[in-house]
């Protein structure tokens, strides 16, 4: 009887064990997404999207909100690593940016991370350009 009771602890344990390395390794220290290589949910124009946003932010962020899109418009500021399309969306990169792409149309990929409403810009993180 006492053997018994041991294995059974022991591999309650053993499962308690396992349980805790696979939550602690597979959630908590998941890999980040690569969204260079992911294929846009959404294809839109900056100011579409900051009209989405305006109009309704909820429902805008149900459909941009942690999404990969890609957002064509034109290039109004660029710093190091941030470039800002239409003046309404902040567009952050890994990377420091070396082209001259200020005053140009150009596409970028990323993702929505929100609207932030004190700047009323949308930001977009992990961009690249297309």
């Amino acid at each position: 009887m006492k053997r018994k009771k041991t294995i059974i602890v022991t591999a309650v344990l053993l499962v308690m064990i396992s349980a805790s390395i696979y939550f602690y390794y597979g959630v908590i220290f998941k890999e980040a997404r690569n969204i260079s290589s992911e294929t846009p949910d959404y294809s839109v124009t900056a100011k579409k999207l900051i009209e989405d946003y305006n109009a309704d932010p909820k429902k805008a962020d149900a459909l941009y909100l942690n999404k990969t899109i890609e957002i064509t418009g034109k290039a109004t500021k660029k710093t190091d690593s941030v470039i800002v399309l239409e003046n309404t969306v902040f567009c952050l990169f890994k990377e420091k940016l070396k082209d001259k792409i200020i005053r140009n149309n150009i596409t970028i990929k990323g993702k929505c991370i929100g609207y932030d409403e004190l700047f009323m810009e949308v930001k977009i993180d992990q961009c690249s350009v297309k």
